[in-house]
């Protein structure tokens, strides 16, 4: 493979990890925070339902595309230039998705079923129930933009690594 290849692997898996980070940082800090402040539980509930859905989504692609482009990369590298942190850095892209969920015990929900639960359930659903919900998803994505963050970083540092 050319060398040309190699780096756009490393360029496309670094801004996918990027992107990933990014998402999981703004739904800790701006967006989740926010479902606290909508007018009832059932509102709040079916927001949260939908985000947590399509973030779900948009993150496991991303986290697809991190781990395969760097991984393909380190694999296409030369012997003298396979950088080890091609490799670490697609397993803290993995690590951010079912690592996290293995540490912090999210159990991965069918959206289809979900969404069955939410429409039958709408009735009993509280505030209090919304709001520990948004805290826990708080938590995981907390950990989530901390362990793709860290992933990120070592993306940055081992291209700019590469460069020098």
């Amino acid at each position: 493979m050319s060398a040309q290849t190699v780096s756009i692997f490393k360029f496309v898996g670094t801004i996918s990890l990027g992107l990933l980070t990014g998402i999981s940082a703004t739904l800790t800090t701006t967006t989740l925070p926010t479902f606290l402040a909508l007018p009832t539980a059932q509102t709040a509930r079916s927001a949260l339902t939908s985000l947590s859905s399509r973030t779900r989504t948009l993150s496991t692609y991303l986290r697809h595309i991190t781990a395969f482009t760097l991984f393909s990369a380190y694999l296409l590298s030369p012997k003298s230039f396979r950088h080890p942190y091609l490799v670490y850095t697609s397993l803290f892209a993995f690590a951010s998705g079912v690592g996290v969920d293995a540490v912090m015990g999210v159990k991965s929900v069918k959206e289809g079923e979900e969404e069955v639960v939410h429409v039958e359930k709408a009735e009993e659903v509280n505030g209090e129930m919304v709001g520990t919900e948004v805290e826990r998803m708080k938590r995981v994505e907390g950990v989530r933009s901390v362990v793709s963050g860290l992933g990120f970083m070592m993306a940055v540092v081992g291209i700019w690594g590469d460069g020098a």
